[in-house]
């Protein structure tokens, strides 16, 4: 049966779920959702997704949205090693997903990334954007901190010590922030893991766009970390 992924080539979750396809070579047909022309929101997308959002997964009659799910249900369609079937290593990518999902990306994203990013997210005055700006970024740093110290230490990856579904999305995640100029220079072993994950053979193609739209930034001024 055939499996459809939907999806935007510079959505930060979009990004992870290719990036894995594109890897492990699944056997899954891409299509854009053109974002930028609202085709997310177009009656034949939201009859896919309600939430209107990207990416989603059809296979059949079988539909999912959410790109931590994805994963998690493509590494187990197809039996991968990237979601371990020992309950306590899933367990630990299970975590460490979450922790990207909540901890880290509500703050990074939604406070310091998109409010300087997207004209739809900056808050209408002044002293409203850099209030939220400003927590964004001490909030990122300290999630940044954990990220660095605790969850990879002197790891290669972030969870059991090779790689996983865990890496994939937050990879996608942290990467985000390289739009707005962000170099991690405080988090040395985020730098490392993040020129590790680089080495993925995909890596390039999959990220090419975002790339794109990153350079298309860069004369801007924006709260970095």
């Amino acid at each position: 049966m055939t499996l459809t992924l939907y999806m935007h080539p510079v959505s930060t979750v979009s990004r992870p779920v290719a990036l894995f396809v594109a890897e492990k070579k699944l056997p899954i047909t891409e299509r854009v959702v053109d974002l930028m022309k609202g085709e997310h929101r177009g009656p034949e997308y939201s009859a896919i997704n309600p939430n209107m959002q990207v990416p989603a997964l059809e296979e059949g009659d079988f539909r999912i949205s959410e790109s931590s799910a994805i994963l998690k249900y493509l590494a187990s369609r197809f039996n991968l090693p990237e979601y371990p079937a020992d309950l306590k290593e899933r367990a630990r990518v299970d975590m460490v997903m979450d922790w990207f999902n909540t901890g880290f990306y509500r703050d990074f994203g939604y406070g310091l990334l998109y409010p300087q990013i997207f004209p739809h997210h900056k808050r209408p005055s002044d002293e409203a954007q850099n209030v939220t700006v400003n927590w964004g970024k001490d909030k990122a740093k300290a999630a940044l901190a954990i990220l660095d110290k605790s969850i990879l230490g002197t790891n290669d990856y972030v969870a059991n010590n090779r790689i996983s579904i865990a890496d994939y999305f937050g990879i996608g995640l942290v990467t985000a922030g390289e739009i707005i100029g962000c170099t991690f220079a405080e988090y040395p072993n985020v730098q490392r893991w993040i020129a590790n994950m680089k080495k993925l053979s995909t890596w390039e193609s999959v990220n090419q766009v975002m790339y794109g739209f990153a350079g298309s930034m860069k004369d801007k001024t924006f709260e970095r970390v």
